[in-house]
């Protein structure tokens, strides 16, 4: 399994001297047994830090500079190995892993709020695009979802975008276009409209000597929890599933609690972020488990 060097580096600029509040850092991904751990370390200005576990159970920093200053850079530096559960390896035998899909009532009192749509969007574009690809008869649930990832990776246009936020659904369809958090919620929406339960990813993506969607930046991606799967990745910006080269930092019920870096200043002065994100393979022995 591939040993991942991950640099993040946040860069804003000020016309001039400001004061800091308390901000807010989403960077640091959970030992798990799927990504391991093996460093962590934030790179930050002289500040206050305290750390702290957010209501979905991610690793927050809260980071207060000190003083005034012109710039705040912080770095984020992350190695871990990564062991990713290929679906092509697990055998699904529960009758629940087909359409339509049905959650015991103990994983369903925790899912409710993954399974409700956080987006009133309705439209008639969107409905349409919903309705051409609803479920087949007698689909599997892992094939349904290997679909709708396959044809937001093949169907729309991806482009950058400077802009903060994340497009509805309707308005993604309606341009045809959008950036790895556009379809990343295009997905969790549609399948939540599908009785599944979805959530937002954010993290990193490596890109290993090919060319692939979202690279050098940090990267957004689909959940879908599954009966005897548990939460499985989909990510329809590169049509992945359960992908070594997905790094998760962070999991929410939507995009907008899921920001890397925000926080307050005390003064008026315009601002400029830069972001440079570097994600390397480590050469590395094989544990005894792996040889």
């Amino acid at each position: 399994m591939p040993r991942l060097r991950i640099r993040h580096e946040s860069l804003y600029t000020y016309a001039e001297p400001v004061e800091f509040g308390w901000w807010r850092l989403l960077m640091r991904p959970l030992d798990t047994h799927a990504t391991r751990l093996i460093e962590a370390w934030v790179e930050t200005p002289p500040a206050e830090i305290r750390w702290t576990y957010d209501a979905y159970g991610n690793c927050v920093c809260y980071l207060k500079p000190e003083g005034r200053a012109d710039r705040l850079k912080v770095v984020n530096h992350l190695v871990v190995d990564r062991y990713p559960s290929p679906l092509a390896r697990i055998s699904i035998d529960n009758p629940c892993s087909s359409l339509p899909i049905v959650y015991s009532l103990a994983d369903r009192a925790i899912l409710e709020p993954f399974i409700a749509p956080a987006d009133g969007d309705d439209d008639p574009r969107y409905r349409d695009w919903l309705t051409s690809l609803a479920p087949r008869a007698d689909e599997p649930a892992v094939d349904f979802l290997r679909r709708i990832n396959a044809a937001i990776h093949a169907d729309f246009k991806y482009g950058a975008r400077d802009e903060e936020g994340t497009q509805g659904p309707g308005l993604t369809v309606a341009l045809n276009s959008g950036t790895c958090r556009d379809f990343a919620w295009l997905m969790i929406e549609s399948v939540r409209r599908f009785g599944f339960a979805a959530r937002f990813a954010t993290g990193y993506l490596y890109s290993p000597g090919q060319t692939v969607r979202g690279a050098g930046a940090t990267h957004a991606w689909c959940e879908v929890f599954l009966p005897d799967l548990g939460w499985t990745e989909f990510d329809p910006t590169n049509d992945l599933v359960e992908s070594s080269s997905l790094i998760r930092v962070a999991t929410t019920r939507t995009w907008r609690e899921s920001d890397p870096m925000n926080g307050t200043v005390i003064g008026d002065a315009a601002c400029e972020l830069k972001v440079a994100v570097d994600v390397d393979l480590v050469e590395r022995e094989p544990t005894p488990a792996e040889e």
